[in-house]
């Protein structure tokens, strides 16, 4: 007989060795790889729920960090905004004292030169006086600084010259 035409025997053994085979598998086998295909869906559903979890978390943080983000650049706007008045405002009082301290020192020369010119005038009339009695004694060929009233003479002299001044200020 051929390999296509099968003795019964033959046929019946094969069958009952595929039978028990296939029971085999389907008794140890096939659990053992369902348990274990189940097993693999659960690890990759567990991965995808723990994967959704902490996409959800990534999310919640970065909305954290972006909310963080807008406080911080308020914040920093308003800490600009204080500066820039506190800084004009200490800007105003350091230009009014300045200022002030400017007028004072400019009062104090003011005095200080009124002063100055006052002894210089002093000084002046006292030389020219002194000039003059030289000149007037060169002049009369002797000395007129004993004259008494010299003096009076000179303070005469210098009060009408001040006359056109004091006119002038007023």
């Amino acid at each position: 007989m051929g390999p296509l035409t099968p003795e019964l025997a033959d046929l019946v053994i094969a069958l009952i060795s595929f039978l028990t085979v296939f029971a085999i598998f389907a008794r140890v086998l096939l659990p053992r790889i369902e348990k274990v295909l189940k097993e693999r869906d659960e690890a990759i559903d567990g991965t995808t729920a723990r994967a959704a979890d902490i996409e959800e978390e990534a999310r919640r943080v970065r909305d954290q960090y972006r909310a963080d983000l807008t406080a911080a650049r308020q914040e920093a706007a308003r800490l600009r905004q204080t500066a820039a008045e506190e800084g004009a405002s200490l800007l105003a009082v350091l230009r009014d004292e300045g200022q002030k301290e400017r007028e004072k020192v400019v009062a104090s020369a003011r005095t200080q030169l009124e002063a100055d010119r006052i002894i210089a005038e002093a000084e002046l009339r006292e030389a020219t006086f002194a000039l003059a009695l030289e000149l007037a004694g060169r002049i009369v060929g002797e000395s007129v600084d004993d004259l008494p009233n010299a003096r009076t003479i000179a303070d005469d002299f210098f009060a009408e010259l001040d006359e056109p001044e004091e006119s002038l200020r007023t």
